[in-house]
């Protein structure tokens, strides 16, 4: 398994009017479960998860785009993560910091197996919105 923690992505998210005129800092943090024993024998990128193309990715997408709910954000970085066919499962939590005057954060979590995107439960990307 693969943990990328605390990934730290700027981007436009909430419903409120505050929320859409400029970037929050939001923490993602990704777990990719993956089958490594042929990364493992060979020692050669081509065989594993290339973990630093897909934060690279999840950073720069998401500040392109616009996002009114954590849950919308939380799916689009599954279906960016799931792109690798080497990725089996992926599971993502994302904080919002200071969405809570009285807490640090608020997070939420999502799952994205390899057998729901073959069944096709990943809908083509709706527009995330303006």
């Amino acid at each position: 398994m693969i943990k990328i923690k605390n990934l730290r992505v700027k981007t436009i998210i909430g419903v409120k009017p505050h929320e859409r005129r400029r970037k929050q800092e939001v923490v993602i943090n990704l777990q990719l479960e993956f089958d490594g024993e042929k990364a493992a024998r060979s020692d050669h990128l081509a065989d594993a998860v290339d973990y630093e193309s897909i934060g690279r990715r999840i950073v720069a997408d998401a500040a392109k785009r616009k996002f009114h709910l954590l849950e919308r954000l939380c799916r689009h970085v599954l279906e960016l993560a799931m792109e690798n066919p080497r990725v089996l499962r992926a599971t993502v939590e994302i904080d919002k910091p200071g969405a809570l005057q009285s807490a640090d954060s608020v997070s939420i979590t999502a799952v994205l197996d390899r057998d729901s995107v073959k069944a096709g439960f990943i809908a083509p990307d709706a527009q995330a919105d303006s």
